[in-house]
């Protein structure tokens, strides 16, 4: 045997190794999306467009040198590539990068695809096995297909923000995280795995869409139950559970933790933890719903009790039992917290320009083909020559398109 052969074999970089993806998304939902493929191994190409590129790039502060840090975020492990396409050139290019392509992801507005000549019926009639996949603010069918979508008004026109808030009688909040944007993307990456599945199986590609309204709306799953069941619309509740109870944040007497006493059995156990059993058999508290008639009541007697300590005392006690219970951290804590080092979700890549920079990590782990956090989000056409070479450009064509203002190449390496 050769010594070679004796090697065992590379594993690929990801379960998505080899799977090319022409990104031309902005912002949020669709970078969601391609992060995800990316992280899981595919070969991503971020189309930017001139002159100004990816929005994120100006959502500063804050900033990390000279690049934005939200841009640094979404757009790791991706090839950054700056395209004109409204240039014969920068179309030329385009469909060279598609011809080859297993994915194309898009979250123009409306219509604008069809106007430049990549809409996805002209697009399958010529490549019938990519997979399309557009994000919108509602959707490509139904009345409001035409407009245009921002997490925020996803969130209000979900029902999302009628019911986050401390109470029901307060004004409408939004979610700190923009919940719609990012859920869109998860959305948007498990349908093209499906889609990619059922073209493993027939060679054939279609059209992946999903849309922040949806998105948001998958969000609701209790009050939409309860407003189904009931037509009563749910209201704002702090943060307690709108089916279970006690579900909650209480204040200790250096600061919050939340305690899941939601089922009987935690609910006993939270109890003894409390040094509360007198309350098990207290007419108010017996069962899930008469806890849940007798809310504000045992909210009450519970954060009177909670109050008597400090927030380490109870978890030591409530963990001790088994009762399902954290701190309240804020951000720097949470990103900080042993579990969250320990998981790999707080990594360190390497950026061209600005050298190791921290950023979140994959939060899907694969025994066989595990993804990883490869590269840093690129600088302003940072991958433009090199795409272009790899996808039989030449020099004297590359230079040409530059000329004609098609394309846009950075400096690095150069």
């Amino acid at each position: 045997m050769q010594g070679n052969q004796s090697q065992p074999a590379a594993r690929p970089q990801g379960p998505l190794a080899g799977l090319k993806v022409v990104d031309l998304t902005h912002v949020m939902a669709g970078p969601t999306c391609t992060l995800m493929l990316a992280d899981m191994g595919a070969d991503v190409i971020k189309i930017e467009k001139w002159p100004n590129g990816d929005d994120t790039r100006y959502s500063v502060p804050p900033k990390i040198g000279d690049e934005a840090a939200s841009f640094l975020m979404m757009n790791r492990n991706k090839r950054g590539v700056v395209l004109d396409l409204k240039t014969a050139g920068g179309k030329e290019v385009l469909r060279r990068l598609i011809a080859r392509a297993d994915v194309l992801v898009e979250n123009f507005a409306p219509g604008a695809m069809e106007r430049l000549g990549f809409g996805y019926q002209a697009l399958h009639e010529e490549f019938p096995a990519l997979i399309y996949c557009s994000l919108s603010g509602f959707g490509r069918t139904g009345p409001y297909k035409h407009r245009r979508g921002f997490d925020l008004v996803a969130q209000a026109m979900s029902g999302i923000m009628s019911f986050t808030g401390e109470r029901p009688d307060g004004p409408p909040v939004k979610c700190g995280p923009p919940l719609s944007d990012i859920t869109a993307g998860l959305l948007a990456c498990m349908g093209i795995l499906a889609a990619y599945t059922h073209r493993l199986k027939t060679g054939e590609g279609q059209w992946v869409e999903t849309s922040l309204y949806e998105a948001a709306l998958v969000q609701t799953y209790w009050q939409s139950t309860i407003a189904l069941a009931t037509n009563t619309a749910p209201r704002a509740m702090g943060s307690a559970h709108p089916l279970n109870a006690p579900y909650q944040a209480f204040e200790a007497s250096d600061g919050w933790l939340v305690v899941g006493g939601a089922n009987n059995k935690n609910w006993l156990l939270m109890l003894e933890a409390l040094g509360a059993t007198e309350l098990a058999s207290d007419p108010r508290f017996v069962t899930g719903a008469d806890r849940m008639a007798h809310l504000k009541e045992l909210e009450a007697v519970l954060s009177e009790r909670f109050r008597t300590g400090t927030r380490a005392h109870w978890l030591a006690v409530l963990e001790e039992k088994g009762v399902p219970c954290g701190p309240v951290h804020d951000m720097l804590e949470a990103l900080n917290d042993p579990q969250t080092l320990a998981r790999e979700m707080v990594v360190e890549v390497e950026h061209s320009t600005l050298g190791p920079v921290k950023t979140i990590g994959l939060p899907v782990k694969f025994s066989v083909t595990p993804g990883k956090v490869r590269s840093g989000a690129p600088v302003y056409g940072e991958h433009t020559r090199e795409v272009l070479a790899e996808y039989g450009f030449d020099d004297s064509r590359i230079e040409a398109l530059e000329k004609e203002g098609a394309i846009v190449s950075a400096a690095i390496g150069r």
